[in-house]
Parts: C-alpha cells; sequence; structure tokens
C-alpha cells in the first residue's frame, strides 16, 4: 500500500472514530440518582437501620450498574453523607438536563407490619394514605434555612395546599408513570423478599421542581423488622439496586433505543421460583391507520387538550394528538424513516422539549422502537 492509500486509511479510520463518538455523545441517556435525606436529616430510624444510609447505600449500587453501560450518564445529587436542600435535589436534575430522575427512599409506620415497596409519581390526590407518605417526606424541608421563603405557599404539612403553586406534572405524566412501572414490575420479580406496593401518585416537592419523568420509590419499611433488615443487609441492598438499575435500563431501551449493549450485570432479572406472567394484550390498532411501519415523536402527555396550532407547540408544525387513558399525547412529524425520524427527534428537543422521545407503530398498533428498527 503506497503512502497516499495509507493516509487515506487512516483519516477514513479517524473521521470513523469521531462519527461515532459524536453519535454516542448525542445519544447519552442521563438518570440523576437521588439518596433521599442525608447529614442531620436522618430520615426514618429504626432499631439501628438508618433511611440515610440505606438510601445512599442503594443509589451508588444503582450507579455502579447503570455506569457499566457507555451510552449511560449517571449524575448523583449526593455521593457522601451531606444535606442538600430538596429544591436543590430537583436542580441538580434540571441543570444536566436528565432524561429521568429517580429518588430513592425507604418508607416507615407506626404500624410495624406495615410493609411493601411502593413508586410514587407526581401528582395530586385526596388518598390519605399518600398524602402521608408526601407529608412525611417534604417535612424536610423545614431542616432548610429560609424555607418559608424559598417554598412561598407551601405549607409542608398540608400537602394539598401544593395545589396552589404552578405545577408541571402533567407533561411528563405518562413517562414516569411508565418508569414507575418497570420498577414495581422489577420488584415483583424478587419474590418473597418484598412485596410489591404498586404505583402511586403523591404530591411529593422533590418531584414537583424537577422538569423531566421523575418517580419517588420507597424501598421499603425500614419500621418492619423483616423489612427493615432486608434493606440494611448488604444482598438486600444489591437485590433492590439490580431491580431498579434494570427498570431504568428498560424505560431506556423502550423510549431511547438499546444504543451500545448493555453490560451482563444489567439483564433482566428473572424470578424462576413463579411463571412469568403473560404479557398484557397489545394496545387495539388505531382505525383507518396507515399499513407499515411509522415513527413519530411523542413531545408530551397532557391533562389539557390544546389547539393543534404551533403556536402553542414552539412553532412546531405537523403537531398530532391522541387520547389515551384519560391523558392527551401530542407527537410530532410521522415518517416510515428511522433516520429521518432521529432528526424530528433532536428538532423538538432543539425546541424545549427536553424529554421528548420517539414512539412506533405497525399498522396502527404501537410497538417497540426496537422491533419496528427490525
Amino acid at each position: 500500500m503506497n503512502r497516499i492509500n495509507k493516509i487515506k486509511v487512516i483519516s477514513t479510520f479517524f473521521l470513523t472514530i469521531l462519527s461515532f463518538c459524536a453519535y454516542s455523545q448525542s445519544n447519552v441517556f442521563k438518570v440523576t440518582l437521588d439518596a433521599g435525606h442525608g447529614d442531620h436529616d436522618f430520615g426514618a430510624v429504626y432499631s439501628g437501620r438508618i433511611e440515610k444510609n440505606i438510601a445512599l447505600a442503594i443509589v451508588l449500587k444503582v450507579g455502579k450498574i447503570l455506569e457499566l453501560n457507555p451510552n449511560v450518564n449517571v449524575i448523583y445529587t449526593r455521593k457522601t453523607d451531606v444535606f442538600i436542600d430538596l429544591v436543590e435535589r430537583a436542580n441538580i436534575a434540571n441543570r444536566a438536563n436528565s432524561n429521568i430522575f429517580v429518588s430513592i427512599h425507604c418508607n416507615a409506620n407506626k404500624n410495624t407490619a406495615a410493609d411493601g415497596t411502593e413508586t410514587y409519581v407526581m401528582g395530586l390526590t385526596k388518598l390519605a394514605s399518600n398524602l402521608e407518605a408526601a407529608k412525611k417526606e417534604n417535612s424536610v424541608i423545614t431542616l432548610e434555612k429560609d424555607y418559608q421563603r424559598k417554598y412561598e405557599g407551601y405549607d409542608p404539612n398540608s400537602p394539598e395546599s401544593m395545589i396552589g403553586m404552578t405545577l408541571m406534572q402533567e407533561e411528563y405524566l405518562d413517562n414516569s408513570i411508565s418508569l414507575a412501572t418497570y420498577i414495581e414490575d422489577n420488584f415483583e420479580k424478587l419474590g418473597k423478599k418484598l412485596r410489591q406496593g404498586g404505583v402511586k401518585q403523591a404530591p411529593f416537592m422533590v418531584l414537583h421542581k424537577a422538569y423531566m419523568p421523575r418517580v419517588l420509590v420507597e424501598t421499603g419499611f425500614v419500621s418492619n423488622p423483616t423489612e427493615g433488615n432486608i434493606l440494611n443487609s448488604e444482598q438486600g441492598q444489591d437485590d433492590i439496586a439490580k431491580a431498579i438499575a434494570e427498570a431504568i435500563l428498560s424505560y431506556k431501551r423502550e423510549y431511547f433505543g438499546s444504543g451500545a449493549p448493555e453490560a451482563p450485570e444489567s439483564r433482566p432479572i428473572r424470578d424462576t421460583s413463579t411463571p412469568a406472567k403473560p404479557k398484557a394484550a397489545p394496545v387495539a390498532a388505531v382505525k383507518n391507520a396507515p399499513k407499515g411501519t411509522f415513527f413519530k415523536v411523542q413531545l408530551i402527555a397532557s391533562i389539557k387538550k390544546t389547539a393543534l396550532e404551533p403556536k402553542n407547540f414552539k412553532g412546531l408544525k405537523n403537531v398530532t394528538m391522541i387520547f389515551e387513558n384519560n391523558i392527551y399525547k401530542y407527537f410530532y412529524e410521522e415518517t416510515s424513516d428511522y433516520e429521518q425520524a432521529k432528526k424530528f427527534l433532536q428538532e423538538a428537543k432543539s425546541k424545549g422539549y427536553g424529554a421528548a422521545f420517539l414512539t412506533a407503530t405497525k399498522d396502527g398498533e404501537k410497538i417497540s422502537i426496537q422491533d419496528a428498527i427490525k
């Protein structure tokens, strides 16, 4: 091979590497992990089981698993025993422009028989138990300096007072529920170790201030002697961390694609002691939908109906809407070309829709992005 050809080969090689790196950077999935409480805020404490320490241990284990994946960037609100204001925890995620925010806690109850996991999405509720959970976690703000000014209009003893504040949770509710469902489904796979408590809705201040799909995970009750000992054990924390990490990766695969191959440690958790649940029946196909596979960019999911005019969607045209599960979903463009769809997604993000993602349908029926690409 002569010198000129060698130079061409080397140049092509480096251009390929640079292109790959640029593609990888643009497809990095950002996850902010928040370990509840810290420093003088111990959280719930029962018989030596301390919430702030358990939450931090689980967060670090979740982060370690996620960091094995080259297309995942993990941001931590804290990695040591320090106190972080609730609003600052959310702002860390906001400044990083994270794709999701996951706040990890432990539950507690005067009734020491209470048990089970719970994963919350942001929302207003009249259910007493959910409000009590929010009240407990939101009370942390009273430990902050000048909290009356920072959280003007909010009474930590009355979570319902958040109704009077500006709410943005409806924009990300659909995605938050999806992420929470992945987490609770994985907890169920842990079998008898932890009882899966399901997805719930409550007005948590730390979720209210984070502008992206976000969840708050109550990993179990430290007040329950049996469950508390699991939470406080190395093996228990490993199991919980794997369940949460795999849920995050499942959410990423569903909405953002798989990217680079994931490490063996992050493969789905399988509980062989019980038979696998049958998959839910597929969503009915949209009537009169065109035949073929199509991609769309989902901009937002909202409880509000908005006129499909460019001025209502930051200048974006060709916005469509469907009403599903009592939520209005707004989509931008439609194409059968995956590469073109990714360009539409980047355009939506450049307009300010940071949580936008691709969806796919085949003959009007929703399918995963991976199946659509195949």
